[in-house]
């Protein structure tokens, strides 16, 4: 038996266990060191073990102490029904919904568990600042004048240092640095697609993306996606001959917040090597994970410069900045060139600070404690949904990142629970809005980067309230119902 598959087998026979309740929350799982000896294996292999499940959620560690089971009740709930996707014909774009939801950002009248960015209240913000003053003293007239096309070199020197957590052997010569993750991948399919081409897309995926995409003119495959371990390679093989371009999330996609296998995203960059198909990689959020290790990349496993590796800091230290970049392999020379038509420069004196931010460590030590306040806010939303939300209620499992996937049971419509919700000073960000199919009516997306407070926990059980009250009466009492509740 594979040391990879053993491993696997150890892991999902532990976890079977914590579904079954034969393992107690918080109960004393063995150590590595006993995991080791009582199945012949290396204390390498047992330790994949444990990481397997911690990256499920499924235990937890105690430095000195060792591993132990999660007292959490998501395990109550189901995971997400993935339905079939295909090729989107009828342009059946959600602008107005989504429109409708973005134009809630900023507003702190709202819980708003629509937006996917953490919370100002989590991110460093007085030390960004002495970072931005530091920055007007160190650049040539104070990050007034433009900086070279490639982009600030102290980010670009940095972001390559920390391609090496996983597996990446960039240097500062091969990133550009952008306005945010967003523009990268604008840049990206803009310089790889024309007009009436066929991009493959997860589903369900992030809203912008989608809009990004039909502003191009470009036609969408919405790839099925499992809840764990994202797209099907085998799906994706028999539709390349139809693809021009992919534009993947493998490492904690917002909304489902799998994390896909390093084997399958080494056929992934295997296949679409093979078609001569170039993959637009989204890694925003593959530095929010809630396992031990920072997952590779697909362009971890890209020997030819066909994997254009996007990422920022928007979804982890400063949304507002916009920080982005791309190592665009083999496509450099043409990423430029748009560049320099559609930006010239980025903000010199934003990217100066944000370089030495993850320069001097502490960018680090953020992370440390914005990953553990996701991982514990994951839990806590859990076990109010499990609580409160109606019965038959499924939920994602995420390994990282900032988001909950939720499914309702079927006669549930969220864009109406939207609605409802605002009336009640919360805002979600309903299914409808990352398809261009029709579906996924009965879900919604919640983010995880709010502070956890009684007024949160409040909203949630209010949320879940809520959406049992749709179960119970007829849409025109649910006026009524509301201003009663």
């Amino acid at each position: 038996m594979g040391k990879d598959f053993l491993y696997r087998v150890l892991a999902q026979n532990i976890a079977d266990k914590i579904y079954n309740g034969v393992l107690k929350a918080n109960e004393r799982l063995p150590s590595v060191r006993m995991l080791s000896k009582e199945h012949g294996i290396s204390m390498n292999t047992a330790k994949r073990v444990f990481v397997a499940l911690e990256a499920l959620s499924l235990v937890y560690s105690k430095p000195q102490s060792g591993y132990f089971v999660n007292a959490l009740n998501q395990h109550k709930l189901q995971l997400p029904q993935m339905p079939q996707m295909g090729l989107m014909k009828d342009g059946a774009e959600p602008d107005e919904l989504i429109s409708s939801v973005y134009a809630n950002m900023g507003r702190h009248d709202l819980t708003l568990f629509s937006i996917g960015v953490p919370s100002g209240k989590l991110l460093p913000l007085a030390k960004l600042k002495k970072e931005i003053l530091m920055a007007t003293r160190e650049l040539n007239g104070g990050g007034a004048e433009y900086e070279s096309l490639q982009g600030n070199l102290k980010l670009r020197r940095m972001i390559a240092v920390r391609s090496m957590a996983w597996g990446g052997t960039l240097t500062a010569e091969d990133v550009i640095t952008t306005n945010g993750c967003m523009h990268a991948l604008s840049l990206c399919l803009m310089a790889l697609t024309k007009p009436g081409d066929t991009i493959a897309l997860e589903s369900p995926c992030y809203p912008g993306i989608l809009q990004l995409v039909l502003s191009l003119g470009l036609k969408v495959i919405e790839l099925t996606c499992d809840p764990i371990l994202g797209i099907d390679t085998h799906s994706l093989e028999r539709l390349l001959p139809q693809i021009d371009a992919c534009l993947l999330v493998p490492n904690f996609n917002t909304p489902l917040g799998y994390c896909m296998p390093d084997k399958n995203k080494m056929e992934v960059v295997r296949l679409l090597a093979k078609y001569k198909v170039p993959l637009i990689e989204d890694d925003t959020y593959g530095d929010i994970y809630f396992g031990r290790e920072r997952p590779k990349c697909c362009k971890t496993f890209d020997e030819e410069g066909n994997v254009l590796w996007c990422g920022s800091v928007s979804k982890t230290l400063a949304p507002g900045y916009r920080v982005g970049w791309v190592a665009a392999g083999k496509y450099k020379d043409q990423i430029l060139r748009l560049k320099l038509i559609h930006a010239l420069s980025s903000t010199a004196l934003i990217h100066e600070a944000v370089g030495n931010f993850l320069k001097t460590g502490r960018y680090d030590h953020h992370l440390h404690q914005l990953r553990k306040t996701l991982m514990e806010n994951y839990q806590r939303y859990a076990n109010v949904i499990a609580e409160f939300f109606p019965e038959g209620t499924r939920i994602s499992r995420p390994q990282g990142g900032l988001a909950l996937w939720v499914e309702l049971p079927k006669s549930i419509d969220t864009i109406k629970l939207y609605n409802y919700g605002l009336k009640m000073n919360m805002s979600i960000a309903p299914g409808r809005m990352f398809t261009l199919q029709n579906q996924f009516q009965n879900c919604m997306r919640l983010c995880l980067g709010l502070p956890w407070t009684d007024e949160l926990r409040f909203a949630l059980v209010q949320l879940g309230n809520l959406a049992k009250m749709m179960l119970q009466v007829e849409q025109s009492d649910m006026t009524t119902q509301i201003n009663e509740f």
